[in-house]
């Protein structure tokens, strides 16, 4: 028990302190090539913090579970919006840039009504895979032109000048992948040690799988987003968001479907799908309402966070009738 204890405090300690590099790192990246930090949080961070997500469907499609990496990569999708921007909005009000109501929000909900649909059949095909990587290539596209047409610049206000201009471009891309791979280590060393004590407490695989391994595939994402609101890098915070689950969609689906035809449980459709698509369309109702504030706060935060836990008690009582 000392020892899981000890796994959960170093995990935390690393988590915080790598979360703090790696957006750092991001933020002088963006501000030494002159992009917008919420470009940078939909392609980098946002496919660096994915990088559980991809490990996990790639096993899973060699062996032979797709439909667990189909399910994670809507799970995963789902506590982005619910869980880590809520809670990153609780912590710290996020600034809204218009370009992302006016662009990738609605990219986002366009990508999800089509996984919808290529999920109708309960399958995922190799034609299907090609499908979302081929609107993985057009995102990338319409993100990367859009965003570099943009008058927005890197966060200067919030960023040490000084320090973002001395500090070695080589460097910087140096604390930006040690700041990725700790805090990727941190947040599974977390998990291991949560697990652990959850299971000598007698708590049951299933309340372990529905809430310490589910938010701890999300910790890097939460990380990363509360670490960028707090220094002030609000378009990385959202933009991580809405580019992990755009990247979950049209890069770590697909890979099961390149292996093998890929049969999904109807749950994962009816349900998991549904409540993904109900809360894109939530998250871009919210963030229309409050374009005119121009800010996701409190509010908005705890009314996520609150449909989050339902979600997962709606899972759990599911669970549980089966």
């Amino acid at each position: 028990m000392i020892l899981f204890t000890i796994a959960i405090i170093a995990g935390l300690l690393l988590l915080v302190w790598s979360a703090d590099r790696f957006v750092f790192g991001a933020a002088v990246i963006a501000h030494r090539f002159n992009v917008s930090p919420l470009l940078i949080g939909i392609t980098i961070v946002s496919v660096g913090t994915s990088a559980p997500e991809i490990i996990v469907s790639t096993m899973a499609g060699l062996s032979g579970a797709g439909s667990l990496a189909v399910g994670n990569a809507l799970g995963s999708n789902i506590a982005n919006i619910g869980l880590v921007l809520g809670v990153t909005a609780l912590i710290s009000p996020i600034l809204l840039e218009k370009g992302l109501i006016k662009r990738e929000l609605p990219l986002l909900l366009i990508v999800t009504l089509v996984t919808g649909y290529l999920l109708y059949d309960h399958k995922l095909t190799v034609i299907d895979s090609i499908i979302l990587l081929l609107f993985l290539l057009i995102t990338l596209y319409v993100v990367c032109y859009k965003n570099s047409l943009d008058s927005s610049q890197a966060d200067n206000d919030v960023i040490d000048q000084e320090e973002a201009t001395k500090t070695p471009l080589g460097k910087t891309i140096g604390w930006f992948l040690v700041g990725l791979i700790i805090l990727l280590l941190s947040a599974r060393l977390l998990v291991w040690g949560a697990t652990n004590i959850a299971t000598s407490l007698g708590i049951s695989e299933l309340v372990i799988g529905l809430t310490i391994v589910a938010i701890g595939t999300s910790l890097p994402e939460l990380a990363a987003s509360v670490a960028s609101a707090v220094k002030g890098h609000h378009g990385m915070a959202i933009g991580n968001v809405v580019g992990s689950n755009l990247f979950n969609l049209l890069a770590v689906m697909p890979i099961p479907g390149l292996i093998a035809t890929t049969w999904v449980e109807p749950g994962v459709f009816s349900r998991d799908y549904f409540v993904l698509l109900l809360s894109t369309m939530i998250l871009f109702a919210i963030l229309v309402f409050f374009k005119q504030k121009n800010s996701l706060g409190h509010f908005a935060g705890s009314f996520l966070v609150v449909g989050y836990s339902s979600y997962l008690l709606w899972l759990y009582q599911t669970h549980q009738s089966v």
